[in-house]
């Protein structure tokens, strides 16, 4: 019998932590497509996060902007007390600094404890304030992670360190939390065309034949795109995945295998 429920539910909203960013922005209008108002985030650029909105708009929901720096716990708090006043049934961890590719002997302590706050303590915080909305609602929890957890790249240690550490949280969850109906899965991303790769190339860190050489280490011998990751992340967080928790999918073209 074909089930006609719908993915999300009526009532209540997404929230997407770094939905300002190229692959955040992207998840943004898909959870809008799929039926979600979306309440998004930023640290510093306003501009951006207005861009995501507008895609939410384009696909009929509404969109709210909130700038946060999620090291903060009073100010998570509030972001969280406010967007679930009318339910919060969705939470998307999609945050994160743009990580510099550097060897773990080259990092600096002050560089990975600064990583550390951003990441892992900044996905703790989220989740710490959102878990007793969620139980309210039966909600679920996404957490953009990285392919490199399970196939150690070289110089990503900034990245792979606090991921694994959102990892950890995030299965803790789906361990603690199933009891009060709250799921909790990862998105594992390889090489993707937008954000961090792209800032990446604008400092200078990686250039279009690093790019061109990753993409040849895949088994699918291309890049991702953000669209990719949106349609992972839409479908952990729907009920079509409701028997789903603790798990990660690795969109990466195969690079982990």
């Amino acid at each position: 019998m074909t089930d006609l429920s719908p993915a999300f539910p009526a009532t209540g909203r997404a929230l997407v932590i770094g939905g300002s960013g190229g692959v955040g922005s992207e998840i943004c209008r898909a959870l809008a497509r799929e039926g979600c108002d979306v309440a998004l985030t930023y640290h510093a650029n306003m501009a951006r996060a207005q861009d995501a909105a507008d895609l939410v708009a384009a696909e009929g929901k509404s969109a709210s902007i909130h700038q946060i720096n999620v090291e903060d716990p009073d100010a998570v708090k509030a972001l969280i007390d406010e967007v679930a006043m009318d339910g919060l049934h969705t939470l998307v961890y999609a945050a994160g600094p743009v990580v510099p590719l550097i060897h773990l002997s080259r990092i600096e302590p002050a560089q990975m404890k600064k990583h550390l706050l951003q990441d892992a303590f900044g996905f703790f915080n989220v989740v710490h304030y959102a878990l007793p909305h969620l139980r309210a609602t039966k909600g679920s929890i996404v957490a953009i992670q990285s392919a490199a957890q399970f196939r150690y790249a070289a110089a990503d240690a900034l990245s792979v360190v606090p991921k694994s550490a959102v990892n950890a949280v995030m299965k803790g969850v789906a361990k603690e939390e199933g009891r009060y109906g709250v799921r909790a899965n990862g998105v594992a991303l390889g090489i993707i065309d937008a954000g961090q790769y792209q800032e990446l190339t604008k400092q200078g860190h990686i250039d279009q034949a690093y790019l061109d050489a990753a993409g040849a280490q895949v088994p699918l011998k291309f890049l991702g795109a953000p669209g990719d990751v949106a349609e992972a992340v839409t479908y952990l967080a729907s009920s079509r995945a409701r028997f789903v928790t603790g798990q990660v999918i690795a969109v990466d073209g195969g690079y982990h295998v």
